[in-house]
């Protein structure tokens, strides 16, 4: 097994989310070398992909600032404190940012996305049986909506038009799971 053995960590810059450091490591072969690392200061958040019973999609088209563009994602956010059941989380975004609180929910991961360099972990889940609830969005959140078939979506996906990784995740392991029977 190849081992790294970490020598230290030092902060470079703190922010509201997440932490930057240099992270100083002896490889296995005896040289030290410096990586990047970001930490997520709650380590993370949680997403559910929405599917109605004609197999549409909820998803949330918004504005990310590290592509400069608007994206169309899963409804998901960050857990409120460290150690938060990430389907507790995933129950409250849903219902925050579209209104909808779904009655069954299929774990699908636990991802990290970007593992060289950032250590956010991103529990995504499906959730079916939608029933309504009430959107309660954040002051600095503006959404709108998407209501999308799940085929559609995944042809958005091939087009380009969705690049969020829980969000092509969550709706190649719907029609995996569905396909499997594990989803009916």
């Amino acid at each position: 097994m190849v081992e790294f053995k970490r020598e230290k960590m030092e902060l470079v810059y703190d922010a509201k989310v997440v932490e930057l450091y240099k992270d100083y490591l002896t490889t296995p072969g005896g040289n030290t070398v410096c990586y990047d690392y970001i930490k997520h200061k709650r380590g993370g958040g949680a997403g559910v992909l929405l599917v109605d019973e004609q197999e549409n999609t909820y998803l949330v088209r918004q504005y990310r600032n590290s592509i400069d563009s608007v994206d169309m994602e899963i409804p998901a956010g960050g857990y409120s404190f460290v150690g938060e059941k990430g389907i507790d989380c995933a129950l409250r975004e849903a219902e925050e940012e579209t209104g909808f609180i779904p009655q069954k929910m299929y774990h699908v991961a636990d991802m990290v996305s970007s593992i060289g360099t950032f250590d956010e972990r991103t529990d995504v889940y499906i959730g079916t049986n939608l029933r309504s609830g009430t959107i309660k969005l954040d002051p600095d959140e503006y959404i709108e909506i998407v209501k999308i078939s799940v085929d559609s979506a995944i042809e958005l996906i091939y087009k380009g038009e969705i690049v969020d990784s829980k969000t092509i995740a969550a709706l190649f392991a719907y029609k995996q799971m569905r396909n499997s029977g594990i989803i009916n």
